[in-house]
Parts: structure tokens; C-alpha cells; sequence
């Protein structure tokens, strides 16, 4: 299984998933951690630092919007969950759509969560979900 986090500098969780410069992938045996790699976001116009309007987050259709998302997507396509700190409400939706396992947690070490995770004991609380 593996085990995507948002994470600016390798080692934290990023407190909002699209605005993380990157993503730290653990590969796991459901057990333990067997390997970690770190993949840029190249993805999302809030990593790159462009100016980004949150309206269109009440525009469904927009292109904008659902660009970015499947750019995510793409990125973390051979991930079965994402762990972040946080990250807006459409997002999390179009990642429960795609069959991943969200959590958004508290817990601000990208190893310890996904080690939370792997026994059964990270917390989760998608009510931090930003509606924007």
C-alpha cells in the first residue's frame, strides 16, 4: 500500500494539501514502512506560488478547478490513502470519489502519521476541511 502526504519540507505535513511543494509517498507492507520517496508538486497553481481565485470553488463546471484536481490525481494515482493536515472540501471529495482513504489529522509528522495509520490509531477529522 502507499501512503501520500502533503509536505513542504520532507519531514511535516502540510496543513493545506494544494499548497504543499511536494508529496511524501511511504510505501508499506500494511505493517511497516518500506520505503519513502518524495515527489514535487508540479501540479497546483498555490505550489507554484500563482495567484489563484477561490470563486471558482462555487463554479462547478469549472475548468480551472477540475484541472487541477485531476493533476493531483495523476500525481498520486498508485496511492490507496492520502493523510494531510488539511485540505478543501472539493478536494476531499474528488479524492474520496477516486477511491482513495482521506485523513486529515493533527498530527504533524509525516512518519508518525503514516505509522498512526498502519496500527489503527491515527486520528481523523475532516470537519478542518476548508469550504473556502
Amino acid at each position: 500500500m502507499k501512503i501520500a502526504l502533503p509536505s513542504n519540507d520532507g519531514t511535516t505535513v502540510s496543513a493545506h494539501f494544494g499548497r504543499s511543494r511536494g508529496f511524501i509517498i511511504f510505501e508499506t507492507d500494511n505493517h511497516h514502512i518500506l520505503k519513502e520517496e518524495y515527489r514535487e508538486n508540479n501540479v497546483t497553481g498555490h505550489a507554484q506560488g500563482h495567484h489563484h481565485d477561490h470563486d471558482h470553488h462555487h463554479q462547478q463546471g469549472s475548468e480551472n478547478h477540475a484541472h487541477s484536481h485531476a493533476g493531483i490525481l495523476g500525481v498520486l494515482s498508485d496511492c490507496e490513502v492520502v493523510i494531510a493536515g488539511g485540505m478543501g472540501h472539493r478536494l476531499y471529495t474528488d479524492l474520496m470519489a477516486a477511491g482513495k482513504k482521506v485523513y486529515v489529522t493533527r498530527e504533524n509528522d509525516a512518519r508518525k502519521a503514516a505509522e498512526l495509520l498502519l496500527k489503527d490509531d491515527l486520528d481523523h477529522n475532516p470537519e478542518v476541511c476548508c469550504h473556502h
